[in-house]
């Protein structure tokens, strides 16, 4: 089995940033950076965001990159990616000032409130596992891939907490898989006040946005 070509490369382009893979974080996808790239061109308020299950930090690199003065924490689990978002705020030259990097279980090491949450969590659903890439199974991290049988176990943590590290009229952004839509929609209609189904590249339903 041949290691993927940017673990080789060591890297990947991300919108405006250089993002490092050397720690072999999740290699950041092309329908990520599309809703990144979305909410970037109807957004540029410099506001206090977080980039929750970060991995390599792509998501929130990019909100400090291509918004200045904007504030951007970071939740992740595991040492080796927390030591890779440090090392991709460092290559891309964002100000510490403007950063934390937290360890944290969903949000487990959070305190702070925010005005719009970033998340890309694991939603890969295991009954689905043979639709996965060899290459991913073998080289890519499984904690950054998996949610549970059917990819919902991290969603529905995340969505039974996120609402109260929102600041108020605060969004949230996150991916899933598009086969999750129903079961997403039945816990945001009981939990929130307004979200909105949005398409990737690929005209798949690929993130929600929800508003608190």
């Amino acid at each position: 089995m041949e290691l993927p070509e940017d673990y080789k490369k060591g890297y990947k382009y991300f919108l405006n940033t250089k993002i490092d893979l050397s720690k072999r974080p999740l290699i950041p996808r092309e329908e990520t950076e599309y809703w990144v790239d979305c909410f970037l061109k109807e957004n540029n308020n410099k506001i206090k965001y977080l980039d929750l299950f970060s991995g390599s930090g792509c998501v929130g690199i990019s909100i400090l990159k291509n918004i200045k003065g904007s504030l951007c924490d970071f939740g992740e689990i595991k040492d080796e990616f927390i030591e890779q978002i440090k090392i991709n705020i460092e290559i891309n030259e964002i100000d510490k000032d403007r950063c934390k990097v937290l360890k944290t279980d969903i949000f487990s090491g959070i305190n702070d409130g925010y005005d719009v949450i970033l998340a890309n969590p694991p939603y890969v659903a295991e009954n689905r596992i043979s639709e996965v890439g060899e290459d991913v199974k073998e080289f890519e991290p499984a904690i950054a891939l998996y949610g549970g049988f059917d990819g919902m176990d991290i969603i529905e943590k995340f969505l039974e907490q996120a609402k109260n590290y929102l600041n108020d009229k605060g969004l949230i952004i996150m991916e899933f898989d598009p086969e999750q839509k129903e079961k997403i929609e039945k816990i945001v209609k009981e939990k929130y006040s307004k979200y909105n189904f949005e398409k990737d590249q690929f005209g798949l339903y690929r993130f929600i946005k929800i508003k608190k």
